[in-house]
């Protein structure tokens, strides 16, 4: 046994030595496992996410975390990738057809999710004030999941049209509710400020990360109008997608809202930058499954086995889901829209990863910690690893539910007339 650990460790400082190693073997491992999984008809990528949980420090430890440093700019460019491709659901044709259901459709879900956990969390005995952020937090999902499955699957139609538009303005619509409820709470504890500057850094972080966006995508439409060569093509996107992307980071805005609004723009400036997206998708296969696997190696094990933390981060994944499902169900129903996506849109929602972290961490850095009794900041540290409990299971379990709901939906989509 000693011998096998000496090895691992060996093995461990040669990854250490060159970073392009370690995204050899962990896209080499994403493949195989991920592979295992679609014979096990589960989504490539929960093998792409196990095979990052086996090599991480919660399983072997192949992988150390300080090697996470390394490997930034492969989650933030994929991450601009994914928001970017989002952001083409958002054409002016597409949402005057479902743009008044979809955000019906998030308020429904976002409330429903937002009053259920907060009414869970404090029938489990949490303050109000942490109960009402927990709930907050429990009302995003991440985009990630349900592009990479839809994309491996080749799933068009009008159900996995809502499947990305709701997520999306769904993480929009979050930021806000998040940033006007921890100014609330911030007066509840008593927290230094006048109680409106958690509002307006929300306001203003999703205002300025449109208007990037929005910049972006004029600038890439107006320099790629006139070329026509793949790869002068493939430089200038790359390019702009770089840059749209560590402005966004620099400057504390969202990446994924600046990202999707460039992607929107583009698509409604012209039908011919569709090429532009037909680029990308070569290049999309082995950043997602890098990106994936990294996600993989950034759970931890643990959280679920500390047995004070299991009871109220079970309850709070379940509540979610139930929250998740019939907050979509019932937003549709209110919608008129029938049962094809009625009965299957809620089981998208789970995913639940990095916009779910931040908000959790953003609590800690708040003014609010600053009035906090050693219990209460014991109650923050507990909301953590709820969280990170909640990531490790819907990072799990969501791809393969919302894999069984597109070929559910589409499939009933299929056979139902309109």
């Amino acid at each position: 046994m000693n011998a096998l650990l000496a090895t691992l460790n060996d093995f461990t400082s040669v990854l250490g030595e060159h970073p392009m190693f370690a995204a050899g073997l962990l896209l080499m491992l994403g493949y195989l496992i991920g592979k295992l999984a679609a014979r096990a008809r589960l989504p490539e990528i929960t093998g792409y996410i196990i095979a990052g949980l086996l090599v991480g420090e919660s399983v072997t430890g192949i992988f150390p975390a300080t090697m996470n440093e390394s490997f930034v700019i492969i989650t933030e460019t994929a991450l601009g990738l994914i928001a970017l491709a989002i952001g083409v659901e958002f054409s002016v044709s597409k949402l005057r057809r479902i743009g008044r259901a979809t955000a019906t459709i998030n308020a429904v879900q976002v409330f429903v999710t937002l009053a259920m956990v907060t009414i869970t969390m404090i029938l489990f005995g949490m303050e109000p004030p942490f109960a009402l952020l927990l709930g907050a937090i429990a009302t995003t999902t991440a985009p990630a999941a349900s592009l990479a499955i839809s994309q491996s699957m080749r799933a068009r139609g009008k159900f996995v049209d809502y499947i990305h538009s709701v997520i999306a303005l769904g993480d929009a619509a979050c930021l806000l509710l998040f940033g006007l409820i921890l100014s609330f709470v911030g007066k509840l504890l008593g927290a230094p400020g006048d109680g409106r500057s958690d509002v307006l850094f929300a306001l203003r972080e999703v205002g300025i990360s449109l208007a990037l966006g929005v910049a972006g995508g004029l600038l890439l439409h107006r320099i790629t109008r006139n070329k026509n060569g793949h790869n002068e093509l493939v430089i200038l996107l790359l390019g702009v997608i770089f840059m749209v992307t560590a402005t966004s980071i620099i400057f504390h805005l969202s990446p994924l809202l600046a990202n999707m609004t460039m992607g929107c723009v583009l698509i409604n400036l012209s039908a011919r930058n569709h090429r532009l997206f037909r680029i990308l998708e070569p290049l999309t296969p082995p950043l997602y499954a890098l990106f994936f696997v990294i996600a993989g190696t950034e759970l931890n094990l643990q959280v679920i086995f500390r047995a004070e933390l299991a009871l109220l981060g079970g309850a709070y994944i379940l509540v979610r889901a139930v929250g998740k499902y019939y907050g979509a169900w019932a937003g549709c129903a209110l919608s008129g829209i029938g049962d094809p996506i009625r009965a299957n849109l809620g089981w998208c929602m789970l995913p639940q990863a990095g916009v779910a972290l931040g908000l959790v961490l953003l609590i800690q850095t708040s003014p609010v910690m600053q009035r906090l009794t050693e219990g209460q900041l014991d109650t923050v540290n507990a909301m953590v690893n709820i969280v990170l409990m909640s990531v490790f299971v819907n990072e799990l379990v969501g791809p393969p539910l919302l894999k069984f709901a597109i070929l559910r939906g589409n499939r009933t989509e299929e056979t139902t007339p309109s």
